[in-house]
């Protein structure tokens, strides 16, 4: 079996195995966390020999491809590959996958179909993240998305049912529109004669009529762009963060939501150009306002959920803003911001629900000098916040520096205005980072938490994955870059 299959293979492998095996939550998290070190190990080798392959002169826009006929009516094939930007996101789900189950090591209901779930979430991610034929990758990105209905409506807390239905509905309206481009983009590549194709690469040596790419554009950025909290589609995202289980949440903003930019970098940019172009300055007004609005919905939120849900709305519409700018430079930003975001933005979500587990308070009013009491998660705060405001040393100076240095290398007067306005963002993400550290971790101690249990081994091993590699990026930048730039080189050009 090819190298990329096996990223689908072994999570039904292990979801077998848990289906069998799995009689108590200690054999389904043993399961759960062997399985996705079994990933971890798969996804170090696909680099070690992307790495190699790309060392050797092979500069192919895609590598290990392998291209299966599977749906002959339509000519849908299961073809897949990968280049560095993908070998990166596998990586990202991955990691933050195992962190997860570290998180809920504990986890006490419904534990074997709890983490079956997460697995078949985590599938649906790899195989996106592979495909390159339209059809398949929609298939993948509804196996992602639907467990997550599952996940908040029966393990998550508060109006848990009201948020599962929210963000399945708002999903599923997006996946209509989406599915709407996609069989827009497969009509209309019949055209001259051709046979119709769903494949991302032979659609990008055919010319797709101007205004047939004016009409599908905006419904396939609005369709992934959903999914990416575009503003005023994000609504789901808080709510549903605020209801999801810790692990559901670092899952659903680490990875899930990164699907949005991915799918408009590799699907709707690349396949429509002249669509994007035309579109490009309704979209970045679209951007810029979830960026600030984001921020400054963040600063006024006491709930500690919230304020990381609205700040991932804000620092996710930094990746769309890169997008929209169509350079190299942010472009290349945008990607690195993926990663760092799905990093920090994790490990936010796991500190709070450590947190909320041993207070079962998220307020940030009602809480005072957590840091004496669990000190080890109270420097993991502080770590995640420096991160967040871009704070040098951590992955979010470098990449939203590469997105602002893009933004203003433009010579369009009203871009550079338009970047002044991103920028922004990062004093208010200043504030309301310092202000939450400063109400939550110091001060006197609120007496009723004084004897909260310390951080356990498993907490911990999470933390440290997720702070090890959001500080690899800030401060070996320009390995994560080599991965990225000469993909980037290749889906840039229909555009340049």
């Amino acid at each position: 079996m090819d190298i990329l299959s096996l990223f689908v293979v072994v999570p039904v492998l292990i979801v077998l195995a848990m289906v069998f095996f799995a009689k108590d939550l200690k054999r389904a998290r043993i399961i759960a966390l062997v399985g996705m070190l079994v990933q971890l190990a798969m996804s170090v080798n696909l680099i070690v020999k992307y790495m190699a392959v790309r060392n050797g002169g092979d500069h192919s826009i895609m590598l290990f491809t392998r291209n299966i006929p599977w749906f002959a009516e339509f000519n849908a094939h299961y073809h897949i590959g990968v280049d560095g930007i993908s070998v990166l996101m596998i990586l990202l789900t991955t990691l933050i996958v195992i962190a997860g189950i570290f998180v809920s090591w504990k986890i006490d209901y419904l534990p074997k179909e709890f983490f079956i779930s997460l697995i078949v979430l985590a599938s649906g991610v790899y195989g996106f993240f592979i495909s390159l034929d339209l059809f398949t990758m929609f298939v993948f990105y509804e196996i992602a998305v639907i467990p997550m209905y599952l996940l908040i409506g029966i393990w998550g807390s508060g109006p848990r049912e009201y948020a599962a239905m929210k963000l399945t509905l708002m999903l599923m309206g997006a996946s209509a529109l989406l599915l709407v481009a996609l069989f827009g983009i497969y009509f209309y590549s019949g055209m001259n004669g051709q046979t119709p194709t769903f494949d991302i690469l032979e659609l990008s040596q055919r010319q797709m009529p101007f205004d047939a790419q004016k009409i599908f554009f905006p419904l396939a950025f609005i369709g992934f762009g959903t999914i990416g909290a575009l503003f005023p589609f994000h609504t789901w995202s808080p709510d549903g963060h605020a209801s999801a289980p810790t692990a559901v949440s670092m899952l659903h903003a680490g990875v899930l939501m990164k699907l949005g930019g991915y799918g408009i970098f590799r699907f709707a940019m690349f396949l429509m150009p002249a669509g994007a172009l035309f579109w490009q300055d309704f979209f970045l007004i679209l951007a810029v306002t979830g960026v600030t609005y984001g921020a400054l919905s963040a600063i006024q939120q006491t709930d500690l959920k919230y304020i990381n849900a609205y700040s991932s709305v804000s620092h996710l519409g930094l990746v769309l803003f890169a997008l929209l700018m169509i350079n190299k430079t942010a472009w290349n930003g945008a990607m690195l911001q993926t990663l760092s975001h799905g990093f920090i933005t994790a490990l936010f979500f796991a500190l709070i629900g450590m947190i909320y587990g041993r207070t079962h308070v998220r307020d940030i009013t009602k809480m005072r000098g957590m840091m004496r009491i669990v000190p080890f998660l109270g420097v993991g705060y502080v770590i995640a916040a420096l991160a967040n405001l871009g704070l040098p040393g951590f992955s979010g100076f470098v990449s939203e520096m590469t997105i602002f240095v893009g933004g203003f290398s433009n010579h369009d007067l009203y871009k550079q205005a338009l970047t002044v306005l991103a920028v922004t963002s990062i004093v208010v993400t200043a504030v309301y980072m310092l202000r939450l550290t400063g109400r939550m971790l110091f001060g006197p101690v609120t007496k009723i938490y004084t004897n909260l249990p310390r951080a356990f081994w498993y907490e911990k091993t999470a933390i440290a994955i997720l702070v090890v590699f959001m500080t690899l990026i800030g401060t070996l930048p320009f390995w994560w870059l080599q991965f990225i730039e000469e993909s980037v080189d290749n889906f840039i050009k229909p555009l340049i």
